[in-house]
């Protein structure tokens, strides 16, 4: 049984008093200390939030750039296929005339070369012609 004599009193002053100088000493500072980490830890995640959608704002960014570099890309390539065919075309076509060009130019050569050669089988034709017709005729 409890009984109440001087040494209780003595005993829950003592009880009493550690209670308060560990408060102070160690309860306290503890307490504070958790506090402050647990308000560093909450500041981290908040940070932590805030630079993920940071990150998601600059990847939003970054693909929308991304897309209209591709599209200009896309509309350059086309305008060089473009110019690229229109050269073509127009290298073709000059082939072609060059091509026409000499082609007429043969043409006018081998013409000029037969009307020669029949001038000088029309000038043999008549030579051999008056030889036959010495030999024949005897003169």
């Amino acid at each position: 049984m409890l009984e109440l004599n001087k040494w209780f009193f003595v005993q829950l002053f003592n009880f009493l008093l550690l209670f308060v100088l560990l408060y102070y000493i160690l309860f306290k500072p503890l307490l504070c200390h958790l506090a402050r980490r647990e308000d560093h830890i909450k500041g981290s995640l908040n940070s932590a939030k805030t630079m993920d959608k940071e990150k998601e704002t600059l990847l939003h960014q970054t693909e929308l750039k991304l897309s209209e570099t591709r599209s200009k890309a896309g509309a350059i390539f086309e305008e060089l296929s473009k110019k690229g065919l229109a050269i073509q075309k127009e290298t073709v076509d000059l082939a072609k005339k060059d091509a026409a060009e000499i082609n007429r130019k043969a043409k006018e050569d081998i013409g000029a070369e037969a009307k020669k050669a029949k001038e000088a089988l029309r000038k043999d034709v008549e030579v051999l012609s008056k030889v036959i017709v010495e030999k024949m005729v005897g003169v």
